[in-house]
């Protein structure tokens, strides 16, 4: 009997970084479960940098709306089960923090060394210069 849902299946590919944390915080889970929530994981990152680079830049609140944009669409698609996706969730909200925490920091790291070579800049064009 045919209800009227098609089954189609999608090539993900899954990162290391996916893998490794799905891999530690699913352990007994079978492998189909593990590999839904890792093909959950990579659907929602591209859908969530997907709509924070639409929005122009990429800050903690625009990132992380763009991740409850792609968790509420997965939601409303019902792809898997609740409990699944609330464990997904929960993994890929630790791993958005720990994101944003590197991209942040980065930034910082980018700034100090703007900071420092406009100082450089600015001291060699005011050092005195010798009169011929």
């Amino acid at each position: 009997m045919n209800d009227g849902n098609i089954e189609s299946t999608v090539v993900v590919e899954i990162s290391s970084q996916t893998n490794e944390m799905v891999e530690t915080e699913m352990v007994g889970e079978t492998d189909e479960v593990k590999h839904e929530t890792k093909a959950l994981i990579e659907a929602l990152k591209r859908r969530a940098q997907t709509e924070a680079e639409s929005a122009g830049t990429l800050t903690r609140e625009t990132y992380l709306n763009a991740v409850r944009k792609a968790r509420e669409a997965i939601e409303g698609e019902k792809l898997i089960e609740r409990d699944r996706l609330e464990r997904s969730w929960a993994v890929i909200q630790d791993e958005t923090d720990k994101n944003l925490h590197l991209l942040l920091k980065e930034l910082a790291d980018l700034s100090d060394r703007f900071q420092a070579a406009t100082k450089a800049a600015w001291e060699a064009f005011n050092a005195p210069r010798p009169h011929n």
